[in-house]
């Protein structure tokens, strides 16, 4: 679901908190201003059923700093996430693999030490996870994962 809401102290906080009184797990979560600097948009992933997701969206419209909710259609949304994954390079065959592979991804090599290499990834949640499912087989040492973040198309 895509939220506006107001731009200010706790508001992520009261939204998060909401989920917590549920006992729902959000899946991912993306916060960052929008073309208005008093506005801030909250991405939010979670899995649910219809009925569900009815509900959390009308407890969420309840918090007072909450402007606008859509629930977002995977067919007509544009969904990206960024991926940081730092892998260990035991040779130069091993970094050569990696190169190719993140040529394949579309991704960048960020970082480069003796040991290992910091890769971008970036695109749908799928494409990270086929990404790192190559990428355990040199050994990951560190992920990090902004969350999704998206836009309805058009």
């Amino acid at each position: 679901m895509s939220t506006i809401v107001e731009n200010k102290p706790g508001v992520l906080y009261r939204a998060s908190n909401m989920f917590r009184k549920r006992a729902f797990n959000i899946d991912s979560i993306s916060v960052g201003p929008t073309e208005r600097k008093d506005l801030a948009r909250m991405t939010i992933t979670i899995n649910g059923d219809e009925p569900t997701v009815e509900q959390l969206v009308k407890q969420l419209g309840k918090l007072i700093d909450v402007i606008k909710i859509s629930v977002l259609n995977p067919q007509n949304t544009v969904m990206r996430e960024l991926a940081l994954i730092k892998l260990h390079v035991a040779d130069a065959k091993a970094r050569s693999d990696i190169i190719n592979y993140v040529n394949i991804f579309r991704g960048r090599i960020v970082d480069v030490s003796i040991g290992s290499m910091m890769i971008e990834i970036t695109g749908t949640p799928d494409k990270i996870d086929a990404f790192l499912t190559l990428a355990t087989t040199f050994g990951i040492k560190e992920i990090a994962r902004t969350g999704i973040t998206a836009l309805v198309r058009g």
